[in-house]
């Protein structure tokens, strides 16, 4: 028997024409028919809210308007397809068979995953984010054991150099290195009397990593200024996207290298390359320590460019997974 699936709306009259003419059609071509409500997914509601009724016969589909004749057409099409294809018993065939007509566990969750993946991603930036915060926090309470915890969880993947992080609860927000030319600030150095910081060879580096602060200076937060901007605009970024109603267009990767890529780059490679001390290079590249503005401001674009590349076309992807599970799911509730 053939499986027809109907896209539909409420107060669609030419949706009931169409049903009305597949219900005469059904001893002529035996048929489940599955309705799809396209009000019950947005992105089913863009795709077909100016085409419904909208016909799915195996491999055929139908746009509005249909005849009574496209419909009998397509049918017996399908119809044929499905008696060749039984003949020649095509294992391919018979696994995709078998599988439309089981709904697994696995199926469910992958279904539940792509409809709420923005909600999950949220809420891992938010944590992700917010728990360097509360090792701060935690060290003020006096809770040195989970405050520790949570630098040791982020240690691979931050540098945690104290001279470019945030602290909570001291004298200043930050304390940058004297080289990075912030004279309305007290230095790093001046703060906590770790010395020699400016060469990136300099063993005494290990120390500003681990210094997690005091109550005078503060307590250090567990990730570095320019890795707090980048992940704060990409949680940005997913609830504005969220607000929008997912219909934001991603940017064009060209914009992402100039405005997301190139700053960052420009900012920490010019950093990095100028601090090894090259003779040959310095003439051109003279030393420098970026500013927390820099950092926080390259950081950001980056964040927020890069989620406005990606996030889009992972939307477009979990579209796809939502209408492929919705349709299966009421082929499988009428097959029952």
């Amino acid at each position: 028997m053939l499986n027809v699936t109907l896209y539909t709306s409420k107060n669609c009259k030419l949706c009931d024409e169409v049903k009305a003419d597949l219900n005469d059609l059904q001893g002529q071509y035996p048929h489940r028919l599955a309705e799809v409500d396209i009000d019950s997914d947005n992105a089913l509601l863009l795709k077909f809210h100016d085409v419904i009724p909208v016909v799915e016969v195996g491999p055929y589909s139908l746009k509005a308007p249909i005849t009574r004749q496209k419909l009998q057409m397509t049918l017996g099409a399908a119809s044929d397809r499905k008696k060749q294809l039984e003949q020649l018993g095509d294992p391919q065939y018979q696994m995709k068979i078998k599988k439309g007509q089981t709904v697994t566990t696995g199926d469910r969750v992958s279904f539940w995953i792509a409809k709420r993946y923005l909600l999950m991603l949220n809420l891992f930036m938010l944590i992700y984010v917010g728990l360097p915060f509360l090792a701060p926090t935690l060290m003020k309470m006096g809770a040195e054991l989970p405050a520790r915890a949570i630098y040791r969880i982020y240690s691979p993947l931050c540098h945690q150099f104290g001279f470019r992080s945030f602290f909570l609860y001291g004298d200043q927000v930050v304390y940058p290195l004297a080289e990075a030319g912030m004279s309305d600030l007290k230095t790093f150095e001046q703060a906590t009397g770790i010395q020699n910081l400016a060469d990136p060879y300099s063993v005494t580096r290990f120390d500003a990593r681990k210094y997690t602060g005091d109550e005078t200076v503060g307590y250090k937060v567990a990730l570095c200024e320019r890795d707090v901007a980048i992940y704060l605009a990409i949680l940005l970024f997913g609830i504005i996207y969220g607000l929008s109603g997912r219909r934001i267009k991603s940017l064009h990767w060209m914009l992402w290298l100039l405005i997301g890529l190139g700053p960052i780059g420009l900012d920490g490679f010019s950093q990095l390359l100028s601090q090894f001390n090259w003779e040959w290079l310095a003439s051109v590249l003279p030393y420098r320590e970026s500013t927390v503005y820099l950092r926080i401001i390259t950081g950001a674009l980056f964040g927020f460019m890069t989620a406005w590349f990606a996030y889009p076309s992972i939307e477009e992807s979990m579209n796809e997974t939502r209408q492929y599970y919705i349709k299966k799911f009421a082929v499988h509730q009428v097959s029952k």
